[in-house]
Formats: structure tokens, sequence, C-alpha cells
């Protein structure tokens, strides 16, 4: 099963070696710089297949965004699935495809996994855990605790896309609404990025918990207060009815192919630009500032000209939403 499903869909040199691991030349990575990241995250998204993806893009999308986000040019990855015992073969394959395609979208290569199948019960379906290998090249130093007083908050589009498709695409509502995931790999956005503006402080995928929790995260470590402009969050109407509706707030929805990043006031218009230039933030926009206020504090200028607090969300919205 393991030839026939996944090896014969990620075709690559070291998987086909049949080795127990990835053997690497240290000098080809070090051409690309000197420092690693490595990431790890395991996937139980429900359904496993939904509007704009499912749990093999998924598995990609995440570990590449999370070694990205960091400054890193993502190389290579693992995968290891759990398979409930009864799940169909022809599902399966449709997966490891997914992975494949949205592999060579991303432009890595997946070089070692496992498999391993349990007993009806034992799992839901199946679940994915991906580790990820990049490396950093030199002069890219992004931190959370970078952020300064002016710099600006920028997103590279329609926020809460993915956490209202996965909620619609559960069946347990009577809601209709044309939403699809934004999965997608964003190494290559985030290095037009880190090209337009080499100044810039901090990125972070605005996954579970949404935008909200990135800003809560940047404000507390970098201390610093945050304010963000409600007119200027990019979402989509469906999206904005489908929270009405349902009472949640669209900034705490997840995502899956959006991140914040903070910017230097001087280098913002020309981050905004090249983000805007990439088919991945056509709608990017700058949402907010960072501020010499309250350190910890996220607040938001309302539609109605009023503020209030951004608070740091308790828990989640919605459980297995990647």
């Amino acid at each position: 099963m393991i030839d026939d499903v996944f090896v014969r869909a990620l075709a690559d040199e070291h998987l086909d070696a049949g080795s127990d691991q990835a053997r690497f030349d240290l000098a080809a990575l070090a051409r690309y710089g000197d420092r690693l990241a490595f990431a790890t995250d395991s996937y139980v998204v429900d359904p496993i297949a939904f509007p704009g993806g499912d749990i093999g893009s998924l598995a990609v999308c995440g570990t590449v965004n999370d070694l990205a986000a960091g400054g890193a040019i993502p190389l290579f990855l693992t995968c290891s699935a759990i398979v409930e015992e009864g799940l169909p073969v022809d599902t399966l394959r449709t997966i490891a495809q997914s992975m494949a395609i949205t592999a060579r979208r991303a432009g890595v290569r997946i070089v070692t996994g496992e498999t391993k199948i349990v007993e009806r019960g034992a799992c839901d379906k199946i679940f994915i855990n991906t580790a990820g290998i990049g490396v950093i090249p030199p002069g890219i130093a992004l931190d959370v605790g970078a952020v300064r007083d002016g710099d600006v908050l920028l997103v590279n589009g329609y926020l809460g896309d993915h956490g209202a498709t996965i909620l619609a695409a559960r069946g347990d509502l009577v809601i209709d609404a044309p939403i699809e995931s934004d999965v997608a790999p964003l190494g290559d956005l985030i290095a037009w990025l880190l090209r337009a503006a080499p100044g810039t402080r901090f990125i972070r995928d605005a996954t579970r918990g949404g935008v909200a929790s990135v800003l809560n995260e940047i404000a507390v470590a970098s201390q610093i207060a945050i304010e963000v402009d409600e007119r200027a969050m990019p979402l989509r109407d469906p999206v904005k009815g489908f929270c009405e509706i349902l009472g949640l707030d669209p900034l705490y929805l997840a995502n899956e192919g959006k991140f914040v990043a903070a910017v230097p006031p001087e280098q913002a218009a020309a981050a905004l630009d090249a983000l805007c230039g990439h088919p991945l933030g056509y709608n990017a926009r700058a949402i907010g500032r960072a501020r010499a206020g309250e350190p910890g504090r996220v607040t938001m200028r309302t539609t109605f000209g009023g503020t209030r607090i951004v608070d740091m969300f308790a828990g989640e919205h919605l459980p297995r939403i990647c």
C-alpha cells in the first residue's frame, strides 16, 4: 500500500531509495544560508475534504507556511499518516495525489514518511503529521518581539475563509454559503515581501485563533500597543454574512493562506505593492499600526467610530479546524 499509494504519488529519489531516513548533502543546504528552520504539525481536520482543499493539501501548506513565516526557504517535508481501517484506498490515493500537487506548487519535496493502520474507531478516517526543514538566508531576522512604534501591520488578503468553510462543510447547519478555504503555500509570496521590504520585523500565518490572536501575540511579545481599523479588514461578503448569522467574529476564524506582517513605515508602501502584485496577495491591506500605548493592548476602531478591545481568544471557535 505504501508503495502503491504514497511512493507512487510522491515519487522522489529519497523515497525511491527505500531507506528509513532521507540523507542530504550539507553543502547543498548551505547554498541557501547557514541557519536551519525546523517545524512540525499534525492535521486532524474534519471533514477531510472541503471546498478549496483537503487534509493532504492542508498538511503540506501548514508546515510550509510555518517555515516560510520564519523567513526560511522550505525545502523538505516528511509525511506520517495514521489511517483508520476501512478508509477506501481511492480516498487515500486522492489525498496522496493532493499532497504531491501541493508540494510541487510549494517547491518542496516529501522525502521520507511512514504509514500506520489502526482499527476502526481508533481514529477518524485519517490523521497526518508533516515535519519540514528549511534554510534561512543571510540577513533575515524575524522576531515576534521586534515590532516597534509606528510599524505597519499588513495582511495578504481576505480573512476567515478557511474557518467558515470548515464549519459550513460539516453539514450541521442548513446554510449554503459560496465559500472556499484559502489553503495555499505562502513561501513564494513571503519571499516577494522580504525582497521588497527587507526590514520586515515579523511574519506569522494566522491559523487557529485568526488574525486577532496574532495581533495579541505581537503586542505582548513586543510590549507595544496595536490599533487596527475595522474598515480596513478584507472580508468577503459571504464570510461576513455567515459570521453575522452565527454570532462569530471573523478576526478569530482560522486562515490557511493568510499571514500578518509587521513592516517599518518607510517600507510599507513597497511591501503592499509587492503583495498586491502576487496572486496570493492581490487583496493585501494595511490593517493598522503599532503604537506606544499600553503594552499588550490591541484595540480596533469600529465602523461606528468607537473603539473596542480585541482580546486573545480563550479556547477555540471550532475544534479540528486543521
